[in-house]
């Protein structure tokens, strides 16, 4: 894989995590038995598909607090979701070929970013590989696997390179029909970023809380009722109901990619969710892999990457 920097735009979104109180030193650091912070204010809201949760300590109008930051993720997913017909990225899809399709500045934003991720992963990570998504999903409800020419066809519609970006117009215009956007792997980091950079950057800044998406994204600042972080924990890929470690998360995010909870078997052989996109198969090799990073689109995509490249196994 490529060791060039993260994209720097993405970074600066949460650039407050670095230059608030905590020292990249203290960012996160393995704890022993999960401290004891006392009482949260806790909301969860349905979106994504999963449930997302903002935890922040007691206070007043805190739960008032959460709902907004719950709403900033629910408008993410509004602009965001491919099983939204009315999405922005639902009618990119359906007009990018031949196109040009318009999009707004928040799209262009999340294309650019998906866009130098898939260059820093040399292809491990693409949200353009939506057409082997479909495939894969198709064939899982059907019981069966695709046969080589199905995955070969869906292949040659899949990939970053064929989604050509006009950031000046603010247009894009796919290179060959069928090919659709999927951003599944990541979606769910960039609704907690955008959740984040508003908690950060109110009027009155909150300087403390976690949030999550499903139990794969997370993301903090500052720490749980003063106990040097917020205590999280590293589930154990096997035994789905331990852990193999607490994290204390301060001013980082965590993702986790693995194939222990979703997946399905044929013919005696099991298949997990994660695709690689270079192969137009499920990924193999790897029991789960879990990135600590600046931002949570960012480790939700490095995570899928180095999920799909840990067997080295990739193109």
């Amino acid at each position: 894989m490529s060791t060039d920097p993260a994209n720097p735009t993405r970074r600066e979104l949460l650039s407050a995590f670095r230059t608030r109180t905590a020292a990249p030193s203290e960012s996160a650091r393995i704890a022993g038995p999960a401290p004891n912070g006392g009482a949260t204010v806790r909301l969860t809201a349905r979106l994504m598909g999963c449930d997302f949760t903002v935890v922040l300590n007691p206070g007043p109008e805190q739960v008032e607090v959460a709902g907004e930051a719950l709403e900033r993720i629910s408008a993410v997913e509004a602009w965001l979701s491919h099983y939204r017909d009315d999405s922005q990225l639902s009618r990119l899809n359906q007009t990018g070929w031949p196109g040009p399709a318009s999009i707004s500045a928040e799209l262009r934003d999340f294309l650019e970013f998906c866009r130098h991720c898939w260059q820093l992963t040399d292809g491990a990570f693409d949200v353009a590989a939506g057409a082997l998504s479909q495939l894969w999903r198709h064939c899982r409800k059907a019981g069966r696997i695709p046969d080589d020419a199905a995955v070969a066809a869906a292949k040659a519609c899949s990939g970053h390179s064929l989604v050509n970006m006009n950031p000046v117009g603010n247009t894009v215009c796919f290179s060959a029909a069928g090919i659709s956007l999927d951003p599944g792997a990541v979606g769910k980091g960039w609704g907690l970023d955008d959740a984040a950079a508003w908690l950060l950057d109110r009027a009155e800044p909150l300087q403390n809380f976690l949030l999550s998406g499903g139990h794969s994204s997370l993301l903090a600042a500052g720490s749980h009722n003063g106990t040097g972080g917020w205590p999280v924990g590293l589930g154990n890929p096997l035994f789905t109901e331990k852990r193999i470690a607490t994290i204390l998360l301060m001013y980082q995010a965590m993702g986790t990619s693995g194939s222990n909870i979703q997946f399905f078997r044929h013919a005696g052989r099991r298949y997990g969710h994660v695709l690689d996109p270079r192969t137009g198969w499920p990924a193999e090799g790897m029991l789960s892999a879990t990135v600590l990073a600046d931002s949570a689109a960012l480790a939700d995509a490095l995570s899928t990457a180095f999920f799909c490249d840990g067997s080295g196994k990739g193109g």
